[in-house]
């Protein structure tokens, strides 16, 4: 069979770089020139979803913000900061966010593991010396946690939201005096996730001591002042009165205002934030930026690797096979947990990162799908309304109306050069089984003969190939690009060896018909 096409003989032959495995490049954008126009077209839509979610839950004030491309495009306020004085919700107003405060704390303990002053698998013990006195249980005979278990809520403590919730007024000393009473525990450390607001006051006592200086400080100073986080706070009081959104709970048919819970000290860690939906914004986009891996400076005051790492999940939570998003659609969804984070991977391949939270008086949550440069958060005013599903819909409905993909994978030099020397091979393999473009193993799981028959055959139904697409890059060692004839086009798909230079390991080709 005479080669495919003078066309791509002269791809094939082009020079290329080296087959050492360069560096990813600089962080891909979106190829689609029309994405911001195509977003913008579902603002309306976005704004009816939490309309129709604060009208169904009651929910007095309602405040939300998208983020696309680490920009705050588009910001929504419904209902009353404060109900009584019928103050209206705006963007500016400043709600509790409860456990989205974990994640600050987890960036906190990342930043210092950054900086060589701890370490993620030690046990917790060592900086916190107190935790050595445990009651007996069935687990004694398991190591100590550590402080990587804390971080993902696998350190065997019991799940505590009841209780955690009102534990905001606590003092150090009170933790103290609770921990010199020993630390029950539910499983043994690294058997299983359950959630613990303990594990993360535990975490800010670490920051402390790790830190020389009290946690809400070196988060502020490290964290939110680097982010330009101005209107975050601590301490409800510092917040202007005009501003500050009022909780409210709804045992009956109208609104009763809640006391807002104190600013506290150690239990702060586990959700004493306070801040507004612009300001979240900032935060939401930093988390976002961390992706893709890519080479260049750091502007943000934790590594993105570290980021990166905190949004993995570490502990597995649940599978639910039965998800709907809310607009009904089936698609089962995986959950996991990070460092302070969420993790949820649906039967799309989506992948979500944020987290919810909720205190007497007031709901949060956010979503970030990293990969789609998107994400959304929701901050309300009522009791444990916690806009999860809001926000779920906010995201499917702009994926699906703006048409949006993810953020296509950079291409290494050594793929690119690959598909050139694949290229130029098929489909008759004029090569000897030398070759130093495959591996080892290549030619022995398949003989040059059997791949040039199977090729070939291939290639016949095709037809004459005309164009050669641009490589579909997986990862850095994997990858695929099309072929496409007259009557139908070949899929090609390698991958590389770990060696350097990566070599080709495999290699399939499937007929796409037309």
């Amino acid at each position: 069979m005479k080669p495919l096409l003078p066309l791509l003989l002269a791809f094939a032959a082009l020079p290329g770089p080296s087959l050492a495995q360069p560096a990813p490049g600089p962080a891909v954008t979106f190829p689609d020139p029309e994405r911001a126009r195509k977003i913008a077209a579902a603002f309306p839509v976005i704004d009816k979803i939490y309309a129709d979610y604060a009208a169904s839950h009651h929910v007095p004030g309602l405040v939300y913000g998208l983020v696309v491309d680490g920009r705050l495009v588009h910001t929504g306020a419904l209902g009353y900061a404060d109900a009584g004085a019928r103050t209206a919700a705006t963007p500016q107003s400043v709600f509790r966010i409860a456990s989205l405060t974990k994640s600050f704390v987890a960036l906190a303990v990342l930043r210092l593991r950054d900086e060589g002053r701890l370490r993620l698998d030690d046990p917790a013990e060592n900086y916190l010396p107190e935790l050595k006195k445990r009651p007996p249980t069935p687990a004694s005979d398991a190591p100590p946690f550590t402080v990587r278990q804390l971080l993902s809520h696998a350190a065997g403590l019991p799940e505590d939201n009841p209780w955690g919730d009102r534990q905001l007024a606590r003092t150090d000393a009170d933790l103290g005096a609770l921990l010199g009473r020993g630390v029950s525990v539910a499983n043994a450390p690294g058997a299983a996730y359950e959630y613990s607001n303990l594990g993360y006051a535990l975490l800010g006592r670490l920051v402390t001591r790790v830190a020389g200086q009290p946690f809400q400080a070196y988060i502020t100073a490290h964290i939110l002042k680097p982010l330009g986080m101005r209107a975050t706070y601590w301490d409800y009081r510092q917040v202007p009165a005009a501003q500050r959104a009022h909780g409210y709970r709804r045992p009956a048919e109208t609104w009763q205002e809640e006391a807002l819970l104190p600013p506290g000290e150690a239990f702060a860690a586990l959700g004493g934030l306070l801040t507004t939906a612009g300001d979240f914004a900032k935060y939401l986009a930093f988390q976002a930026d961390a992706w893709p891996p890519r080479p260049g400076p750091e502007s943000g005051p934790v590594r993105r690797s570290s980021v990166r790492e905190a949004q993995q999940p570490w502990s597995f939570n649940s599978l639910n096979g039965g998800y709907r998003y809310p607009s009904g659609r089936a698609c089962p969804m995986a959950n996991g947990y990070g460092y302070g984070l969420r993790v949820a991977h649906d039967c799309a391949g989506r992948r979500y990162v944020g987290h919810g939270g909720g205190l007497p008086g007031f709901g949060a949550q956010w979503w970030a799908l990293p990969e789609y440069g998107i994400g959304v958060v929701a901050l309300d005013n009522l009791t444990y309304a916690v806009p999860t599903a809001a926000n779920f819909a906010a995201l499917d409905t702009l994926v699906a109306l703006a048409g949006l993909r993810p953020r296509p994978t950079p291409a290494a030099a050594v793929l690119t050069q690959r598909q050139a020397e694949l290229a130029r091979l098929l489909p008759d393999w004029n090569t000897p089984a030398t070759n130093p473009v495959f591996a080892e193993n290549f030619f022995l799981d398949e003989t040059l003969a059997e791949r040039r028959q199977a090729a070939q055959a291939l290639f016949s139904q095709a037809g004459k190939i005309l164009s050669v697409s641009e490589i579909i890059p997986k990862n850095q060692l994997r990858a695929r690009f099309h072929l496409v004839g007259e009557r139908a086009t070949v899929e090609v798909f390698f991958t590389l060896t770990p060696e350097n230079p990566a070599r080709v390991q495999q290699l399939d080709l499937r007929l796409l018909p037309r």
